[in-house]
C-alpha cells in the first residue's frame, strides 16, 4: 500500500501547525503506517509547494525541516512525467479541479490501486479511483 501525502497534508506534518498536524498523525497512526505496511509517496510538485513559502520568508529552519524530510529514502517520488500530464488533463477536464491539484491526483495513482490520499481538500473526492481520506 501506498500512503500518498498531499503537500497541505506534509506542510501540516512537518510544520506542526495544530490542529492539523495531529490529524495527520493521527490518519498515519490509525493506517499503522510503518516502512513495512506502507511506503510514503510524493510528487515532484508536494516538493515545490512545501518549499515555497518558507524559502520566500527566508524561514531556514523550516526549509531544513522539509528538506530533512524529503532525503528520507524511504519516500517513493512520482516524476511529473508524460503519462501524469495526460491523466491530469483528463482529471481537470472532467472534474474542474486547479491544475496543481490534478497533477496531485493524478500522481497518485500512478502508484496503483493500492492507494491512500491524505489531504485537506474534499474537492479530491471527485477523482474517480482516487481513494481518499480527508482530515477533519
Amino acid at each position: 500500500m501506498f500512503v500518498f501525502l498531499n503537500a497541505s497534508a506534509l506542510i501540516y506534518l512537518v510544520e506542526g501547525a495544530e490542529p492539523f498536524a495531529s490529524r495527520v498523525r493521527r490518519a498515519l497512526s490509525e493506517l499503522s503506517v510503518t516502512p513495512s505496511s506502507a511506503a510514503v509517496a510524493l510528487s515532484r510538485l508536494t516538493w515545490l509547494k512545501c518549499r515555497v513559502r518558507p524559502l520566500r520568508e527566508g524561514d531556514t529552519a523550516v526549509l531544513q525541516a522539509f528538506d530533512a524530510f524529503f532525503r528520507r529514502s524511504d519516500l517513493v517520488w512520482v516524476e511529473l512525467n508524460a503519462q501524469v500530464i495526460e491523466l491530469a488533463t483528463e482529471i481537470r477536464a472532467r472534474t474542474g479541479l486547479k491544475t496543481p491539484d490534478a497533477l496531485q491526483a493524478s500522481s497518485c495513482l500512478q502508484v496503483g490501486s493500492r492507494h491512500l490520499f491524505i489531504t485537506g481538500d474534499a474537492a479530491f473526492r471527485k477523482v474517480a479511483g482516487l481513494n481518499v481520506k480527508v482530515l477533519k
